[in-house]
């Protein structure tokens, strides 16, 4: 198994020293969160901003230690792997408003960066990277699609030679620049937005994992040393909910996926990997991610493509991705290497609503990789489904929550079935 106590590039260079005190008495709340990673504060602080500030937030280790704190800090367009997937469930009409609001995430961060004067590192320009033709035409359809929303950044198709203006690496043939995107400091974009939370009179209690939960027009949510009732519940422990929502836990399944920092690099070298100081990642069905870090870093992810397990070298194993990339960082030294879980939908887009029979218990979950950004907007439509409702709530509320059946008996099988699938399923969309 994993270590998932190993630090982290997140941990090791947050500049937020907040520590919340655990439980250890009864109170009452309008709203209790289980869970103080980005869908539970995002959520929470949507829900302040507009008015409900009795809230409780519940994190059984410290906030950021799931998702929020192991990913890559890519800031993308788009919800979700592939909106086709859900066309079904939305309809044409559905498809087009989804997407509309899509491409919202990173104005979301940064709006929200600038009103908390929060410290993240947030950078604008991200690369979509393609291999072959067939990728090559998937990104110009994008650039399309994405010019269709009328962005204020520039967005630019490049082929050929044009692809070394925003990376020097000889392994593509085909990139989109979109300047919209970008990267952040997740974490301390976390703590930013919980400091923010606790300024709206919020209390959050760290290390303070929920052991029972007791539904009814009131909720109880009960830790080792105390309870909390509140009219409302929020799951958002997504790949940590450790079966103790059983409506919840079958309908997504765990993966992993791995990141490393190498040691501090010369400007020249940044310059020579990055010339837009951006980030990137390929459009495969398991997609390698990288960006340059504040502190002259090479931040590199990816996931196992095609069967499911753990490498017994982390660092190793990165280091052979990254240089199948970038050759001429041989010599550049590993200084971390980390992993952790990660909750995939069956159609690789993200749920939210409410529980069957259960209108005042809530949940989000089931990222599948790409939680950054499209948490910040799941979450304000999230908050809008918990207080006033919306119309775009109704919407991504209604998309199907399909039940990954054998999930805990033979769970490597079946993400290594799933991967096989949509890296076959691939060839014919454009992604391989």
């Amino acid at each position: 198994m994993i270590n998932i106590e190993t630090p982290t590039y997140y941990t090791a260079t947050k500049k937020y020293n907040l520590n919340f005190p655990s439980l250890e008495e009864d109170i009452d709340a309008d709203v209790v969160v289980i869970g103080g990673g980005f869908s539970g504060i995002n959520t929470a602080l949507e829900l302040a901003e507009k008015g409900i500030t009795n809230i409780v937030v519940l994190e059984g280790r410290y906030l950021g230690f799931g998702g929020t704190g192991r990913n890559g800090g890519q800031i993308m367009a788009g919800i979700g792997h592939d909106l086709e997937k859900i066309r079904k469930d939305v309809g044409e009409d559905g498809i087009r408003r989804i997407f509309e609001i899509s491409d919202q995430g990173a104005e979301i961060i940064k709006s929200r960066i600038e009103k908390y004067n929060i410290d993240a590192d947030f950078c604008h320009g991200y690369g979509y990277m393609g291999f072959n033709a067939r990728q090559e035409k998937t990104l110009r359809i994008w650039e399309r699609e994405f010019k269709s929303l009328n962005s204020r950044h520039e967005i630019r198709f490049l082929g050929g030679s044009e692809v070394k203006q925003i990376i020097g690496s000889d392994a593509y043939s085909s990139a989109l620049l979109h300047m919209g995107g970008g990267h952040v400091h997740s974490l301390n974009l976390l703590l930013g937005e919980a400091k923010a939370l606790a300024s709206y009179g919020a209390r959050i209690f760290e290390y303070s994992p929920a052991v029972e939960v007791t539904y009814g027009n009131r909720v109880t949510v009960r830790t080792a040393k105390g309870t909390v009732r509140a009219s409302k519940l929020l799951w958002a422990c997504d790949s940590f909910l450790n079966r103790m929502e059983p409506e919840l836990h079958k309908t997504t399944i765990n993966t992993y996926a791995f990141q490393m920092m190498t040691e501090p690099l010369s400007e020249e070298l940044i310059r020579r990997i990055s010339p837009i100081r951006g980030a990137y990642s390929d459009i495969r069905p398991v997609i390698d991610y990288y960006r340059v870090t504040n502190e002259n870093r090479l931040l590199f992810g990816s996931a196992t493509p095609l069967i499911e397990h753990i490498p017994g070298d982390l660092k190793a194993w990165n280091r052979q991705l990254m240089l199948k990339i970038f050759p001429y960082l041989k010599d550049v030294k590993i200084d971390l290497a980390w992993g952790g879980p990660m909750a995939c939908s069956p159609n690789l887009f993200p749920q939210i609503g409410s529980l069957p029979n259960r209108p005042n218990v809530f949940y989000a979950q089931g990222y599948t990789g790409f939680g950054v950004t499209p948490s910040h907007i799941i979450c304000k439509v999230l908050a809008e489904g918990m207080s006033e409702g919306s119309a775009r709530y109704d919407l991504i509320s209604s998309i199907k929550r399909g039940q990954v059946y054998g999930k805990d008996q033979i769970r490597p099988l079946i993400v290594t079935a799933g991967k096989v699938y949509h890296q076959v399923s691939g060839y014919w969309t454009g992604r391989r």
